[in-house]
């Protein structure tokens, strides 16, 4: 994940192919639900026996936790590089030089600074000053270790995408560290690591939430174990009055399903953080789940897991109860 603090963008996103998409209603499809007697039976004997594992959920905040730990990682490093850039020299810039003329092309000169030669013979101080410059930002952001592995560029190309290309090419047509130029690196590098900082604090908010909803799923699924327990105990002589009760209870719970379905939909119109992207279709949601292997909405797709298994245990509370007629 890189995180760009131009004018444009708050962080960007590697290009990936959508895997879903977004969601409309309160609902997102995970399967067909079984409908043979015999299965729907098995089911909520298996309901009996243990709880849901909810893996979506829990997958779900471990790839948060991995996501946040990098953005982190990232934004101690900016952090680092502009603090060794804030304590460089700085060399004179010639007054016929034009920054804000130069191609972006005459960016990929800096990969290579230090080959070239002052009068007296040995690299000039605008090369050292560059050498030095790269270094540190080759020893901070490029040394992650998921950085390089994400996007392929040199340092150059790396700058100009993270702290924007003016700054870089800059450095390419002053020959060195100005005094401008510095300026630039530190106040870029510093935006960079705050829009981390904030891009962290985003990802913890789900974080919280993912939390907050297993816990309520869970809940949800325990008081449909405790009723299918309960089912399972009762005495021939009470059964009918049983399944009826438990058959309404069920459809509460189902209903429960339903409100948190929309409760979390409303989150996912509401996001914490809303990237300054071209693509709309590109969400803070997008960014988290779409390169992982699980569902694009996670909870979403979690409760309509569960809603199933409940409509399942009715369905076969509901073949007890026609039984018992």
């Amino acid at each position: 994940m890189s995180v760009h603090a131009g004018p444009t963008a708050i962080f960007q996103i590697p290009d990936q192919e959508v895997t879903a998409a977004g969601c409309s209603s309160a609902w997102c499809e995970v399967g067909a639900v079984a409908t043979e007697p015999e299965v729907v039976a098995a089911v909520a004997v298996a309901g009996v026996v243990a709880l849901l594992a909810f893996a979506y959920v829990r997958d779900a905040e471990a790839a948060c936790r991995g996501e946040q730990r990098r953005v982190l990682d990232e934004q101690d490093a900016f952090e680092a590089f502009a603090d060794r850039v804030a304590e460089m020299d700085t060399v004179p810039v010639p007054t016929e030089s034009t920054p804000s003329g130069v191609p972006a092309g005459a960016l990929g000169g800096i990969d290579s600074a230090g080959n070239g030669v002052s009068p007296g013979g040995g690299p000039s101080g605008g090369d050292v000053t560059l050498r030095r410059v790269l270094a540190a930002y080759d020893d901070t952001v490029l040394s992650l270790s998921h950085y390089r592995d994400e996007y392929d560029e040199t340092a150059a190309e790396s700058l100009a995408a993270e702290l924007g290309p003016d700054t870089a090419t800059a450095l390419a047509t002053d020959g060195g560290l100005s005094s401008g130029a510095k300026s630039a690196l530190v106040d870029r590098s510093r935006r960079a690591a705050d829009a981390r900082d904030r891009l962290a604090d985003a990802i913890d908010e789900e974080i919280d939430e993912l939390s907050d909803r297993e816990t309520a799923l869970s809940g949800i699924d325990r008081q449909r174990q405790r009723l299918l327990a309960h089912l399972k105990g009762v005495r021939s002589d009470g059964e009918a009055d049983a399944a009826v009760d438990v058959w309404n209870r069920l459809a509460e719970l189902e209903q429960e399903c339903d409100e948190l379905a929309a409760d979390r939909q409303r989150s996912l119109d509401d996001p914490p953080l809303t990237p300054g992207l071209d693509d709309p279709e590109r969400t803070f949601y997008d960014y988290l789940y779409g390169p992982t292997d699980g569902p694009r909405y996670p909870v979403l797709a979690q409760v309509a897991e569960l809603a199933d298994q409940i409509r399942a245990d009715r369905d076969c509370v509901e073949s007890r109860i026609a039984a018992d007629r």
